[in-house]
């Protein structure tokens, strides 16, 4: 460690890295002390027994026993005392009390970093642009960027990395581009809140859309702020006051309505209203009072990664606290490696970056994944030791995951009391279904336990519902619309629960059982496999045969079946016949083809998905 690098070599930063808003920073197993007194306050980090907490205070076992008996609540030496009781007791035997959290430096991403306030200085504020597609946001952002090195270099900028920063008077915006919400919301995930404020971008001559509203609810499930830039005003008879309208409908209200999101008309064509914009985001940051310490250990979070074949394992970082140097030691993830070369979106090479910079690095030992959060540390054996016990903790995590909240999980947090909103996506053929399935939801919420629908609206089960559903804790309801194979593999990977209803009053009822925690299923539906309709045969006195392809799992002769069409339920029956060539067949696995009929069915389409299941008992489902 170099001595005339002076980040946390005072008792000042030392004291400030290891006191972190009510959280006590523990190296390495090295603390074992649980609970103390400190003039006057009993602080404790975890659930004490009556014998640890009458060492602790110097209180005999038998008094607190005694009064604890008092006061209704029988208990033993060993009883384990909840937080209510630990602090009864302090307060009768004439002590404060505060219960701290203890992190370990290998969660560096739990700690809550609370800085003297002398030692914050301004940062910049990171923005992330979105909008339906060919809404003009990467038109905006293209526009913004090369004004940003017009006067420097002819011929325009070639980015090296995803990210970048715009001055702007006098000072500095940072701006991720991003592929899109699904990037946005694998980032927040794995626990990594990037973005202080979202620029969404609607066309005047479009009017919200179906991406508009998933950006919005990204955003809002985010707690980003959000700038609303209406784009496309150079174009004939265009009506910004229509969008303001429809943006209404979600909750996002311009000033001039009387709400309190900044919109600004711009055009990407012609540059009109781009300092508008750019104005609005300063003001909205100045707003927020965005404020980092520069003066500590770099953290923050990867927005993308990559192997390139000359120079290895590449990442682009923000750095949301602190100041990154070259030839730092970091943990990224569950990965380690020593800061070899940083670099700018100009390529020019960095000694080190502040606080909301973005950079890009390599030295590390593999590539890591967006979202991954990365903490600098002064030795590389203290890096490599703490990365190496975050991968055994990710393997083990892996190996028990669980659902992000299935309702079954649900509906036992409900019964301990441990739940205050329940998060929903709601999916329907129809908007007017996906609406009224909103109200009926959100009516059921009671004092104690709120549902809360994040999302509702028609159409098949996307991605990104899965991704919002995994970042936000949240279940999804499907009324007459089926995920495909490859959602439902996502689904399953992301730990999220899809429930799949035609029956409004049947959801209903499922949820409200859960709020009141008396749900339980007894019979499931199991999904036995999936065909996809590529061929259709007009067959004289039989009917319609639907040359097909086994996706997943295997079709069965005499099954129930249902058809789907755009991810949306128009039949459901049974499969009247199965043939390979021109034998009947019993089943058809993956990866097979096949011919088949639904009985009493002919207007099978190419593309259609033939859905085949049964219902089990739970514990075969």
């Amino acid at each position: 460690m170099k001595k005339n690098n002076n980040r946390h070599f005072s008792k000042k930063n030392q004291a400030q890295k290891a006191r972190i808003n009510n959280v006590e920073h523990v190296p390495s197993d090295k603390k074992k002390t649980f609970a103390k007194v400190n003039g006057g306050v009993f602080v404790y980090s975890k659930p004490l027994s009556v014998s640890e907490l009458s060492e602790a205070i110097n209180v005999p076992v038998p008094n607190i026993i005694k009064f604890l008996f008092l006061q209704g609540k029988a208990v033993t030496i060993n009883h384990v005392l909840d937080d209510e009781m630990i602090g009864t007791v302090c307060l009768e035997f004439g002590y404060d009390f505060k219960k701290e959290k203890v992190v370990d430096e290998a969660h560096f991403e739990e700690i809550e970093i609370e800085d003297d306030p002398s030692s914050l200085v301004e940062r910049s504020p990171v923005v992330t642009v979105m909008g339906h597609v060919d809404h003009g946001k990467t038109s905006i952002i293209d526009a913004i960027r090369h004004s940003n090195v017009a006067d420097k270099e002819a011929g325009g900028i070639s980015q090296a990395i995803g990210a970048y920063q715009k001055e702007h008077n006098g000072k500095k915006i940072t701006i991720i581009d991003t592929p899109g919400h699904a990037a946005f919301t694998a980032m927040r995930a794995r626990g990594a809140s990037v973005t202080d404020i979202v620029v969404l971008v609607v066309a005047a001559d479009d009017g919200v859309m179906p991406q508009t509203i998933e950006a919005i609810d990204h955003a809002k499930a985010a707690n980003s702020q959000i700038i609303v830039a209406i784009n496309k005003m150079d174009k004939p008879g265009v009506n910004p006051r229509k969008v303001k309208e429809e943006l209404m409908a979600h909750d996002v209200i311009a000033e001039d309505y009387g709400g309190d999101v900044i919109m600004v008309e711009v055009s990407a064509k012609t540059k009109q209203g781009l300092d508008d914009l750019l104005d609005a985001i300063l003001l909205k940051a100045e707003m927020m009072e965005l404020k980092a310490n520069p003066n500590r250990y770099a953290i923050g979070t990867v927005l993308e990664a990559n192997l390139d074949r000359g120079e290895g394992p590449k990442a682009t970082l923000l750095v949301q606290n602190g100041t990154l140097n070259a030839a730092d030691f970091v943990v990224v993830g569950d990965i380690y490696g020593k800061i070899r070369r940083m670099s700018n979106e100009n390529g020019q090479v960095l000694k080190s970056a502040g606080p909301s910079t973005p950079v890009a690095v390599t030295g590390l030992s593999s590539v890591p994944a967006a979202g991954d959060r990365f903490m600098a540390f002064p030795t590389e054996r203290q890096a490599k030791e703490i990365a190496e016990r975050r991968a055994l903790e990710k393997l083990e995590k892996t190996r028990s995951k669980t659902s992000a909240m299935s309702l079954s999980d649900l509906n036992n947090l409900v019964t301990a009391g441990q739940v205050e909103d329940i998060n929903v996506i709601v999916k329907a053929d129809t908007d007017g279904s996906a609406e009224a399935l909103k109200a009926s939801l959100e009516k059921l919420s009671e004092d104690k336990v709120r549902v809360k629908v994040i999302s509702a609206a028609a159409g098949a089960i996307s991605d990104n519902d899965v991704l919002l559903a995994s970042a936000s804790h949240a279940l999804i309801y499907g009324f007459n619309v089926r995920p495909d194979a490859r959602i439902k593999a996502l689904a399953e990977e992301q730990g999220v629960e899809i429930r799949l209803h035609r029956i409004i009053y049947e959801l209903l009822d499922e949820m409200k059982a859960a709020i009141k925690g008396k749900y339980k299923a007894e019979v499931v539906e199991k999904v036995t496999g999936q065909a996809e309709v590529r061929h259709i045969y007009k067959i004289t006195h039989v009917g319609t045969v639907a040359g097909s392809y086994v996706t997943s799992g295997e079709i069965k002769a005499g099954e129930k079946v249902r058809l789907l069409r755009d991810g949306a339920i128009v039949y459901e029956g049974t499969l009247e016949s199965l043939k390979r060539f021109k034998d009947d067949v019993k089943e058809v696995r993956q990866g097979y083809e096949c011919g088949l009929r639904i009985a009493g069915y002919n207007d099978v389409k190419e593309g259609d998905v033939v859905e085949g299941y049964e219902m089990v008992a739970k514990e075969e489902a």
